[in-house]
């Protein structure tokens, strides 16, 4: 069965995009049929996918907005297991331009509907933002993840986040749960690290990954030559993480 998951977290520089391109690419090599979606304007997702992507198809915007065919914008990489909807910087006017349309909140699960039976796993790299993009994110998903950097800070802006859950599950998906929380750029060598992981762990309990991504100058390099840090380095750390982290996810679900 199909299964969409959100990587949202409002705050930026947490790891978000980091992770839904890795994890992308983890489970593509895994042999498990992936989407990436780019939700982000900034589209960094698609960036760090570059050197797998020939030729992009189409964006996510001309699917939401201008009413393109799902199938015309999917953009197939060098990965057998793996597609991406990429963004461009036209998604910057697509949260005005969704506030006039019917059931806004709606637009991108009707965009999936055509295609989601030919997915294992769907990933959306949501903005830095609670705006509706995001919304229209958690709107057709079944669960979120929620990526937590180890640093000063790291539990700012998530009571705004969990709230918004909360209210997607009341109002527009009743089905929507969080995945897990992971926790990111932990540096084992700084207490400052090991302190937040307790403090995040003692306020999610059971919903944290066993797997953290550690810091890892790969995962810092890789997207500068447009690809995962699995095809830059292999047998980095950061590579590494996200395939236990994968290990884990499919694990869970079975």
């Amino acid at each position: 069965m199909s299964k969409i998951i959100s990587l949202t977290n409002q705050k930026g520089g947490v790891g978000k995009t980091t992770s839904s391109v890795n994890l992308a690419v983890s489970f593509a090599v895994s042999e498990v049929k992936t989407l990436l979606i780019d939700l982000d304007p900034q589209s960094n997702a698609t960036t760090g996918l570059e050197a797998l992507i020939s030729e992009p198809k189409g964006s996510i915007y001309d699917a939401i907005i201008r009413g393109s065919s799902t199938k015309d914008v999917i953009t197939k990489t060098n990965l057998d297991f793996l597609d991406i909807i990429t963004s461009t910087s036209d998604l910057v006017g697509a949260e005005v331009e969704l506030v006039s349309l019917m059931s806004r909140e709606f637009q991108l699960e009707k965009v999936l509907k055509p295609i989601i039976k030919k997915y294992d796993y769907i990933l959306i790299d949501c903005p830095p933002s609670l705006g509706l993009l995001t919304l229209n994110a958690l709107t057709c998903s079944n669960s979120v993840i929620i990526p937590i950097q180890c640093e000063y800070y790291a539990l700012e802006g998530l009571g705004q986040l969990l709230n918004t859950i909360r209210l997607v599950q009341k109002n527009l998906n009743p089905n929507l749960e969080i995945e897990g929380v992971l926790l990111t750029m932990y540096d084992s060598r700084l207490n400052l690290s090991k302190q937040v992981a307790e403090e995040v762990r003692s306020f999610f309990k059971d919903k944290i990954f066993e797997t953290i991504i550690k810091r890892n100058v790969s995962l810092s390099e890789a997207p500068s030559f447009g690809k995962p840090a699995l095809l830059y380095d292999a047998n980095s750390t950061g590579a590494q993480n996200y395939m236990t982290l994968v290990e884990e996810i499919l694990r869970d679900a079975n």
